[in-house]
């Protein structure tokens, strides 16, 4: 599916983004997290060694949600799979959320020896559109 301009609008602005994962005996995980788009993929920056990149490398199905920060009633919800798991490029992405996010530099939240990897997901079903 494509992504609609209103879609790609609210990931390339500061919005809350939350991404469900399964862990290995099929309960749900969810992580509130940064979200970004290549205007084609929903973008997750996050550290190769969390619990939902684990799960993802396991069962690449994920289910994500972003709001608009000043109004969370206007928001989209797809359900997807992760196509990719990027390192290359994913430290730069970080500062660029970073930026986004907190007006900043990134703080290393996790320490400075995290490895950075962008999750790139494609979506199949749009549950509730922005």
């Amino acid at each position: 599916m494509e992504l609609t301009a209103r879609m790609v609008a609210l990931m390339r602005e500061a919005s809350p983004c939350f991404i469900a994962t399964s862990m290995p005996d099929g309960s749900p995980q969810l992580t509130q997290t940064w979200v970004d788009t290549d205007g084609e993929h929903i973008i997750v920056n996050t550290v190769s060694t969390h619990q939902k990149t684990r799960n993802v490398r396991r069962d690449p199905r994920v289910s994500v949600a972003v709001a608009n920060r000043t109004q969370p009633a206007d928001y989209f919800s797809v359900r997807g799979r992760v196509v990719d798991i990027v390192e290359d490029g994913a430290a730069e992405h970080i500062e660029l959320l970073a930026q986004r996010y907190l007006g900043g530099p990134y703080p290393n939240f996790g320490g400075p020896d995290e490895t950075r990897v962008k999750l790139v997901i494609a979506v199949d079903r749009v549950v509730h559109p922005s």
